[in-house]
């Protein structure tokens, strides 16, 4: 799939990119009053959910096609750009009668493929950019697959969002980052516009600035802000919006790091990482060799492969010691859990070949 980097006419391709608008459309007055500001400031993109069905029912679940004319009477006041999210067909159709410029399909929308081809088949014939967030749950084949359904419904002007994955565990984030997620679609699809959502990753407005940060040092497109004119009046997500003001200084002290190659000489360092790299190779096979040799003890001697105390052992003092050499406990445990998993499958192996001689 090759991607156009130019969403909209009159947007150059300079990043960062900035969408920028209050998670809801909820009064006339709120829409025109946040797009004047942002406006001002230089935004030309101007976002706002229209539709907002929440996790629980009783909250409030967005204003519908009405905030839609707010929206296009904003548009011809301060010339900005509209954007909205859309779910259903529906949406799609009334989206397009009032002149919506880009639409985005929202995380659970995403997870679902019958609802992708629905909007994908709604929109065949259309010409209009679409931004899809990535999946609730961390499935970029998924992520993928939503891609591939707008693309097939002749949509060349697409781009995907950022918002991070759904944990059940507690962390700084709202939803947390795996950033190796989005890194690996950019590499699979070099000319995709990626947008950060920091307000959906940070959950607080106090990380949108770092998050920010960190998207543009990977060479993210753009960004997604959620901002209000009054945010902590806000009637959904207060605690992630920020004003237009707020969200001008955030973006004027972003750096934003274009130089393909430094003053340091790179191409030494890259070939040093090179042979790190083929050294790491070399020490994992022969890591794995020892592995199959203790497979094959465990076969002789009527043991399972599987010794949960000593795993946990090794996951414990392995981290330590990572962090100990300034390396990510984390980090330490996610790669010894994968060479766990090698050793474990090439054990397997050892057993089931043994059993398929015997037999």
């Amino acid at each position: 799939m090759e991607f156009e980097s130019i969403l909209l006419p009159g947007i150059d391709d300079k990043r960062p990119l900035v969408i920028a608008g209050p998670c809801s459309a909820e009064t006339e007055e709120q829409v025109t009053a946040t797009a004047r500001q942002l406006a001002d400031n230089g935004v030309k993109i101007y976002r706002a959910g229209v539709w907002k069905p929440r996790t629980k029912p009783g909250g409030f679940e967005g204003i519908g096609s009405p905030a839609l004319g707010w929206m296009m009477q904003a548009k011809k006041e301060t010339g900005m750009y509209m954007s909205t999210e859309v779910a259903t067909e529906k949406h799609v159709y009334e989206s397009l009668k009032y002149g919506i410029d880009m639409l985005w399909i929202g995380a659970r929308t995403a997870a679902n493929p019958f609802a992708v081809q629905e909007i994908a088949d709604t929109l065949k014939g259309v010409d209009i950019p679409i931004l899809i967030k990535n999946p609730v749950n961390p499935d970029l084949e998924l992520w993928i697959g939503a891609l591939e359904r707008l693309y097939n419904a002749g949509i060349k002007r697409l781009g995907v969002i950022h918002r991070g994955f759904s944990t059940p565990d507690k962390t700084i984030y709202r939803n947390l980052p795996q950033w190796h997620i989005p890194i690996e679609l950019k590499r699979r699809y070099p000319t995709l516009p990626i947008i950060c959502d920091p307000s959906h990753i940070g959950g607080a407005r106090n990380l949108i600035a770092k998050i920010s940060q960190q998207a543009m040092d990977l060479n993210f497109s753009g960004l997604i802000i959620e901002s209000h004119c009054s945010p902590d009046e806000a009637w959904s997500d207060k605690a992630q919006q920020v004003t237009p003001d707020a969200l001008k200084e955030i973006l004027d002290n972003l750096v934003i790091r274009d130089t393909v190659q430094t003053t340091e000489d790179l191409s030494d360092l890259r070939e040093q990482i090179d042979e790190l790299d083929n050294e790491l190779l070399q020490l994992l096979a022969k890591r794995m060799r020892v592995s199959r040799e203790i497979g094959q003890y465990k076969l002789e001697h009527h043991m399972p492969i599987l010794q949960t105390q000593r795993y946990d052992q090794i996951l414990t003092d392995r981290a330590a010691q990572g962090e100990r050499m300034e390396m990510s406990g984390d980090f330490v445990k996610k790669v010894l859990e994968a060479i766990h998993s090698e050793s474990v499958r090439q054990q397997m192996v050892i057993m089931e070949r043994a059993k398929k001689n015997k037999d």
